[in-house]
């Protein structure tokens, strides 16, 4: 029987005593977080996991998740902490292992709704392949938190032979993004402000591990892989130009945007290059290798929009130029200020 298939059961609310340490904590523990994300390694009962040795250098990604409203149209809190922090792993080509989960809860927090969660992070996990191992539970005063906030680690393993870096980002090189942008940011905007459009626009929300790990076969010499969350394209591209020390020479035309995103954009003033998404990454890779990863990216479910959106380019200024969709050209910037708070 799968997470989905556990009825959510749970009633009443978060107090303090469960955070105590005592037989309410101790009831949680079982009734909730052990019997929906029940796996061997987790059930060892220790406050450590005792996990098998595996081959080749080891990657581990930490990321907190504080994300407003916690329910949206294509997931909530739950789904979200395993989806990110399985790909902060997968873009430095690394295999997903493990993950650890850690929830601050706040007094008075539905315990139907905290099921909810956990019975998503169950479903987001499973369907990953990655088991949550170990983790922890703390319970702060009705006012000291928003509900629930959720750290989670993951542990995975690179081979030898993959190094991707920002140092290997060179001029000449192309690069790829696996598919739309902003979907993320306009569903979570959409909810949080009560939005109606004509059609409903769902966060992006998922695991790329699968993705990578059929771009690392097909092209092992990869460059550079990143997913582009906070701050949206705009922000992790000029994170990487200005890593490498290079510009990037963009084409708008060439950038995936759903038409519905697109015009709850314009709608709301945003622009999309700095809307985040979580289920999206860009890969820049040698001139040569474009059409392979095209190829294995449009073949998988993750990576069926994939497009070349432009190339590294010689800049001392570390720009990232744009020939628009109107023939001129502009810069692509940092955003200066916050966009959209509390998405992921």
């Amino acid at each position: 029987m799968n997470a989905l298939e556990k009825p959510v059961r749970l009633t009443g609310s978060v107090d303090m005593t469960h955070g105590g340490g005592g037989r309410a904590m101790a009831d949680l523990i079982r009734d909730l977080f052990q019997r929906h994300l029940s796996n061997a390694f987790l059930d060892q009962g220790n406050d450590a996991a005792l996990l098998p040795a595996e081959t080749g250098r080891l990657v581990v990604s930490t990321d907190g998740h504080v994300i407003s409203p916690l329910f949206f149209p294509g997931g909530d809190i739950g789904s979200l902490s395993v989806h990110g922090t399985l790909n902060d792993v997968a873009m430095a080509g690394a295999r997903p292992l493990y993950l650890t989960a850690g929830f601050i809860l706040e007094e008075g927090f539905p315990l139907a709704d905290l099921e909810r969660i956990v019975v998503s992070m169950a479903q987001a996990a499973r369907e990953a392949g990655v088991p949550i191992v170990t983790g922890d539970t703390k319970v702060v005063e009705k006012g000291k938190g928003d509900g629930v906030f959720i750290t989670t680690t993951g542990v995975g393993t690179v081979s030898d032979g993959v190094n991707i870096s920002a140092k290997r980002v060179k001029p000449g090189q192309a690069v790829l993004l696996s598919g739309s942008i902003g979907d993320h940011g306009v569903a979570i905007l959409s909810k949080r402000e009560n939005l109606e459009f004509e059609t409903e626009i769902r966060s992006d929300s998922a695991a790329l591990h699968g993705l990578v790990a059929a771009m690392v076969e097909a092209v092992p010499g990869i460059a550079m892989l990143r997913d582009p969350t906070r701050g949206g394209l705009a922000a992790t591209l000029n994170e990487i130009a200005h890593a490498a020390q290079v510009g990037m020479a963009l084409d708008e035309a060439k950038i995936p945007v759903k038409p519905d995103v697109h015009a709850a954009c314009e709608l709301l003033g945003l622009d999309p290059l700095h809307v985040a998404n979580e289920g999206k990454l860009i890969c820049i890779c040698e001139a040569g290798d474009v059409e392979a990863l095209l190829a294995v990216m449009r073949a998988h479910p993750k990576g069926g929009d994939a497009a070349i959106i432009g190339e590294i380019v010689e800049d001392d200024a570390c720009l990232i130029r744009m020939e628009t969709g109107f023939g001129g050209s502009r810069v692509v910037d940092w955003l200066a200020g916050e966009q959209l708070p509390r998405i992921c």
